[in-house]
């Protein structure tokens, strides 16, 4: 606890800061950083003589390479138990065989993506029971690989796709940052739209050079499976095109997926932009006013203009607020309404 001196310096430091006069100086506010603050580079309240560099913060790179390579491991996992399970019982299942493994692949991506042909049917309790399991944790994968996998491939490409869209303007590392910032989700749809594109000229030409359709059911039969519809009566019956089937099905549902999520995505994006401009322009009331002071002293400061704004445009809510001034009246150990680097080292001594 502060003595009784520590307490009157601190309320004289306050009471003259808050008596100066904000017009005096230059016309807008620069909010500089403390020079007693602590450097950066060193923890807070850190008070012996060992300075260990901080841990690099992991990049974006970093934080989602794990998260893909598990999303793989587990769909391997997925599809070597599936195929060691209905090759047993590929005698109990029905429909149009050309090779044990690869059917039993097959029929686990068609299981997995909901696709459905009907090409290769369980007709025994056995083989239904694996495919009611089967269909369940597929889809659980599936999810897990449409929010990873697909992400992953947009993020990678979203750079290059920018620059290629500014040829005419070198762009430094600032630039594309800010332009990935304003325009994230609307490059994601154009990516995963672009993709989607080729997938599906991909799968036309191939079903009707190898499985021989006409180009109006090699049409059909691709939106029938990307769509997740499968109708069943055009569908991949030879051993090369169940060994496509098995990339291409995979690839073209997750994508779709995808391309929907990110249409929602950008429309409620757009929603709450028109939101933050109305916000912005709208003129404030004396009710406005009122409202923003949240100490009610008659006044309004930067800091409940911005607080008020920003719960306006629905960037935070009440609780946010609550639970932030909670952890502040935690470290302000002192109670004396602001925080120091004494504060820190008795909250962390706490």
């Amino acid at each position: 606890m502060a003595s009784d001196g520590e307490t009157s310096l601190s309320t004289a430091l306050l009471s003259h800061t808050r008596s100066i006069n904000p017009k005096a100086g230059a016309k807008r506010r620069r909010y500089r950083r403390s020079k007693t603050a602590p450097l950066t580079e060193f923890v807070p309240g850190e008070i012996d003589c060992t300075h260990e560099p901080l841990p690099r913060p992991d990049s974006y790179v970093y934080n989602i390479n794990p998260s893909f390579r598990r999303v793989i491991i587990y769909l391997i996992l997925y599809l070597v138990i599936g195929t060691i399970c209905f090759s047993i019982f590929m005698n109990k299942i029905s429909g149009v065989k050309t090779n044990s493994v690869l059917d039993s692949i097959y029929f686990c991506i068609v299981t997995m993506t909901t696709v459905g042909y009907g090409d290769l049917v369980p007709n025994s309790a056995v083989t239904k029971l694996l495919a009611c399991a089967f269909v369940f944790t597929g889809m659980t994968l599936l999810g897990l690989t449409i929010s990873k996998g697909a992400d992953y491939v947009v993020e990678k490409q979203e750079i290059l796709l920018i620059k290629a869209m500014h040829l005419r303007r070198k762009l430094g590392p600032s630039d594309i940052l800010k332009e990935m910032e304003n325009n994230r989700v609307r490059y994601k749809c154009f990516m995963m739209l672009s993709i989607l594109i080729v997938l599906i000229t991909v799968g036309t030409i191939f079903l009707v050079t190898v499985e021989k359709l006409s180009i109006i059911d090699a049409f059909y039969c691709v939106c029938s499976t990307i769509t997740t519809l499968g109708y069943g009566d055009k569908s991949f019956s030879t051993m090369a095109g169940r060994v496509f089937a098995i990339f291409w099905i995979l690839t073209g549902t997750i994508c779709l997926a995808r391309f929907l999520c990110y249409v929602a995505e950008l429309n409620i994006e757009g929603r709450q932009k028109a939101l933050v401009k109305w916000v912005l322009t709208k003129r404030m009331t004396n009710a406005d006013l009122e409202a923003a002071d949240i100490d009610v002293d008659g006044t309004v400061e930067a800091a409940e203009f911005i607080i008020y704004k920003l719960k306006e445009m629905g960037k935070i809510n009440q609780e946010d607020i609550n639970l932030l001034l909670e952890e502040f009246d935690n470290l302000d150990v002192d109670q004396s309404g602001t925080l120091s680097t004494s504060d820190l080292t008795l909250a962390q001594l706490a």
